[in-house]
């Protein structure tokens, strides 16, 4: 279990402080955000739970949530951001759960677009954001950013399209959940600061294009909407992923990757 004093004790002077809803079990920590979104909860609030009973990842996949084994956190946040820039938020939050793995565990983390974590080959978390602008006369984008990262677990269920591993696995000794979320809620505030300077899309696509071996060069094949196989060939100004194709270059706005060996 968390200590939710020292939690929130350890965010002081953030957005964050004083922000944190914390439920031992939950449907989805994504699905209370957004609840919340509704009724002007304000930005940096915080929703996390020991257990999710419906976890949610990306194009309606389901999380397995185990109780107590992995960080199922959702952050609402209210960006003042123009729209073009919000394709960029899962890039963002990619990057802060790389750098809070990295800095707890050690670990090196490989961002596969648009939005798993990976260590090595197998998945150790995923990130899901729902965004959207509240109307015309109140123009400020509205985002639940949910990231959902293996930690405690040993075991996993079978036939998953990416095999799957946890930080305590990878590391080879416990890993702390509070530390990692901790440190999580930091990386993110620093990101949020990123994502609203000016050279937002240049800063974050240079970043995430060094962080990830996905990228470039990578021979996969992208399933969704926009099917198609070929080489990778970076990210445009919009986080949107480039891929060569036989055909010719496609931008590929969503949908997921496979290797293609």
């Amino acid at each position: 279990m968390y200590d939710l004093d020292a939690l929130d004790s350890s965010l002081s002077g953030t957005i964050f402080a004083g922000k944190l809803h914390f439920s031992p079990v939950t449907g989805s920590t994504n699905s209370d955000a957004v609840a919340a979104a509704r009724n002007a909860t304000p930005h940096g609030s915080v929703y996390f739970s020991d257990e999710q009973l419906t976890g949610r990842g990306r194009g309606d996949h389901g999380w397995v949530s185990a109780a107590g084994k992995g960080l199922y956190v959702s952050v609402l946040l209210r960006p003042q951001i123009p729209a073009a820039r919000l394709p960029l938020l899962p890039l963002a939050a990619g990057l802060a759960a790389a750098d809070a793995i990295r800095a707890v565990s050690l670990l090196t983390v490989d961002l596969r677009w648009p939005n798993d974590l990976l260590i090595g080959p197998r998945k150790a978390g995923g990130i899901l954001v729902e965004a959207k602008f509240e109307s015309k006369s109140l123009p400020h984008a509205v985002a639940v950013a949910g990231i959902g990262i293996n930690v405690h677990q040993r075991a996993f269920p079978p036939r998953l399209a990416t095999p799957a591993t946890s930080l305590d696995l990878e590391a080879g000794r416990p890993i702390s959940r509070q530390a990692v979320l901790v440190a999580l809620l930091k990386s993110l505030e620093r990101e949020a600061l990123v994502l609203a300077s000016p050279d937002a899309a240049k800063a974050i696509v240079a970043r995430v294009e060094k962080a990830s071996t996905w990228m470039r060069g990578r021979r996969v094949e992208v399933h969704g909407p926009q099917a198609c196989s070929g080489v990778t060939a970076g990210l445009d100004e919009n986080g949107f992923l480039r891929v060569m194709t036989a055909d010719g270059l496609v931008t590929v706005q969503t949908g997921g990757l496979r290797a293609k060996d």
